[in-house]
């Protein structure tokens, strides 16, 4: 069984920014209502530690491994309830450039294995977790944006 979420928005941000928010693990948990907590080294093959807050459901932590790290472009990394095959997830974010100062975010995550049937009723919380967090980084990369262009002129 597979399932997919997929969200898009633009922010008025250069990539650099939305990248740079992405990627501060440390300060993530003051502004994204969805993954609550996260560490770990940013590499392909690092194992992270995330926990994650879909709205109206339990905290969930997860132990899952970078699989790509390209800095203003991606971020993937694959994830699993238990053992693997039960009900994996391999959660991305693609950041692309539309203009200097620009960037569509791509959300997404698939899903697979025997629980994805049983367990879709989570998805639509994992769906507004997703939005929720989108909405959290435009307007934070909107305001860093403003910001910079107001003291660099």
């Amino acid at each position: 069984m597979l399932r997919r979420i997929q969200t898009e928005l633009e922010i008025d941000a250069p990539a650099e920014i939305v990248w740079k928010l992405l990627t501060d693990f440390e300060a993530m948990s003051s502004w994204n209502p969805f993954i609550t907590s996260i560490s770990g080294e940013l590499r392909p093959g690092a194992k992270l530690s995330l926990q994650v807050s879909p709205p109206g459901k339990p905290a969930m932590r997860f132990r899952p491994t970078i699989l790509a790290v390209r800095p203003e472009r991606e971020l993937r990394w694959r994830g699993k309830l238990l053992v693997a095959g039960i009900f994996d997830g391999e959660h991305y974010f693609l950041l692309e450039p539309v203009g200097e100062r620009r960037t569509r975010l791509v959300h997404g995550e698939n899903f697979s294995g025997l629980l994805v049937g049983p367990l879709s009723g989570m998805l639509a919380a994992t769906q507004a977790g997703f939005d929720g967090m989108n909405a959290a980084l435009k307007r934070l990369a909107e305001s860093e944006a403003s910001l910079f262009a107001s003291e660099h002129g």
